[in-house]
C-alpha cells in the first residue's frame, strides 16, 4: 500500500487511501491464499487540495517512505505506479476529478495486507488521513483475488469498487470486514 491508501481510507498509503478500520468484532478468519492466487486491493480518496498545495505537504513528504515500507513488508507483491515509477499520484481514476487519488497493490494474503495497514508504521499515516483526504461518501475500497502474476490496472480496480457500491461485498469484491477466500480455497 501507499500513502494515498493510508491517507484516504481512501491506500497503501496511495498508495494511501487506506481501508476503514475493522469492526470491533474480529472478522471471520480467512485461510491464506493458495499459491495460485494473490490479493489485489484498491482504495481511492479525494484530497482536500491539490497534491502540490501546502495542505498536502505533510502527506507528500512521507509518501515515498510509506511506499517503501509497503514494499519491504512481508507478503507484499506489487503496487500500481504512474509513468514516474515512484507512486500513483499521476494516475487519474476519474479524468474529471483532479483530486481523486488511487492506490492499488497486490499482496499474498488478506492477513499480509491487514498487518501492513493496521500493524505497521502505516497506521501513523492512516491516523492522519482526515488532514489530507475528504471523508468518503460511498464505496472507496475493494479487495479481490487475482491469479498470481496478474497486475490490475485502474479500470479493473475501479470496477471492483463499483461492484461493492452497486451490489455490496461478495466473492468478486470484498472488504476487511467481509473477506472471502481465494477461488481455489472455496
Amino acid at each position: 500500500m501507499t500513502a494515498p491508501q493510508a491517507a484516504a481510507a481512501a491506500p497503501a498509503a496511495p498508495a494511501a487511501a487506506a481501508p476503514a478500520a475493522p469492526a470491533a468484532a474480529a472478522p471471520a478468519a480467512v485461510a491464506p491464499a493458495p499459491s495460485g492466487h494473490h490479493l489485489a486491493q484498491v482504495n481511492v480518496g479525494r484530497t482536500v487540495a491539490p497534491l502540490d498545495s501546502p495542505e498536502l505537504a505533510g502527506f507528500m513528504a512521507q509518501l515515498a517512505e510509506i511506499n517503501e515500507l509497503a514494499e519491504r513488508s512481508p507478503g507484499f507483491v506489487w503496487r500500481l505506479v504512474d509513468a514516474t515509477g515512484a507512486d500513483a499520484t499521476g494516475l487519474r481514476p476519474d479524468p474529471d476529478d483532479g483530486l481523486l487519488q488511487i492506490n492499488c497493490s497486490v499482496w499474498e494474503s488478506v492477513e499480509a495486507l491487514r498487518a501492513y495497514v493496521y500493524r505497521s508504521d502505516h497506521l501513523r499515516v492512516l491516523a492522519r488521513r482526515r488532514e489530507w483526504f475528504r471523508r468518503p461518501t460511498g464505496a472507496h475500497q475493494a479487495m479481490w483475488w487475482v491469479p498470481a502474476g496478474h497486475r490490475p490496472g485502474v479500470a479493473e480496480a475501479m470496477a471492483r469498487i463499483a461492484l461493492i457500491r452497486d451490489h455490496g461485498p461478495g466473492p468478486e469484491a470484498f472488504t476487511f470486514r467481509e473477506p472471502h477466500p481465494a477461488p481455489d480455497a472455496r
